[in-house]
């Protein structure tokens, strides 16, 4: 029997109706409106400018630095924008060349980095777990209406007299 046949025991029933539409939405709300952005920065796309570190901020695992852009054509400027895939030895009120291609939060340093996998991972995890959560309703919801229907009255093959 596969695992979407047999959905019994609290562990599985907490994961299937609570954990694969948390991961779905949070996978989603993450990177949907970043993951474009990300790949056209990856690209070299974007607007290119000048990102002047502000403060650090840092976490268990990493570290990032939030700061002022400043296009290089027009002036055009964005305050307390993160420097995503910042360079490393940045400190503050250092300058580090940037693209603006309309993330939601920051710019993408022109030095490249790993971010657009990350928010591409994201979307993929929550697109997967959408799909995964979407066919196991479908699937629970056709079982009881098979459950539902009446047994059809056994034939009999008794010769009429």
């Amino acid at each position: 029997m596969s695992f979407l046949n047999t959905i019994n025991g609290w562990r599985t029933k907490v994961f299937v109706w609570i954990g694969l539409p948390v991961i779905a939405a949070i996978g989603l709300m993450l990177s949907v409106t970043d993951l474009a952005p990300a790949w056209e920065a990856k690209n070299g796309g974007g607007t290119p400018g000048t990102f002047t570190a502000v403060d650090e901020e840092c976490g268990r695992r990493n570290c990032e630095w939030h700061g002022t852009f400043v296009a290089t054509e027009g002036g055009a400027q964005r305050a307390d924008v993160i420097l995503y895939d910042a360079p490393d030895g940045l400190t503050a009120g250092a300058t580090a060349p940037a693209l603006d291609s309309g993330a939601r939060k920051g710019v993408f340093s022109t030095a490249g980095g790993s971010t657009y996998l990350l928010v591409t991972g994201l979307a993929l995890a929550g697109v997967a777990a959408l799909v995964a959560w979407v066919v196991i309703i479908v699937r629970a919801i056709r079982r009881r209406g098979r459950r539902a229907e009446p047994a059809a009255p056994p034939a009999s093959f008794a010769p009429s007299a």
